[in-house]
């Protein structure tokens, strides 16, 4: 079993998302990370992933595990926002791994 770890930003971010739906969704896709089934993912590069959510904009968790530590950086919105949204996980990671949590 995984154990999550959310960022600030991750947890505001979903504790302000207004679609209900996208959020339950959110939600059992990390239940669903929690026991070791990511579904659909892809690398983002530098350690960081990109899970892919396909309901309302196409909901984007950008996150990084280390043994079964999963860090939930931040979570995107759409394809707009994607380039700037990985940019942030990547270095958001890279602190994270700095400072040895």
């Amino acid at each position: 079993m995984n154990t999550l770890h959310e960022t600030d930003i991750f947890a505001d971010w979903l504790e302000k998302l207004k679609d209900h739906k996208g959020r339950a969704r959110i939600f059992a896709r990390l239940r669903s990370a929690k026991a070791g089934n990511f579904g659909d993912c892809k690398p983002a590069g530098e350690g960081v992933s990109e899970m892919r959510i396909d309901f309302g904009p196409g909901y984007r968790v950008y996150y990084a595990q280390e043994g079964l530590n999963v860090y939930l950086l931040i979570v995107g919105g759409d394809k707009s926002s994607q380039a700037r949204d990985i940019k942030l996980a990547k270095a958001m990671w890279r602190e994270i791994k700095e400072k040895g949590l």
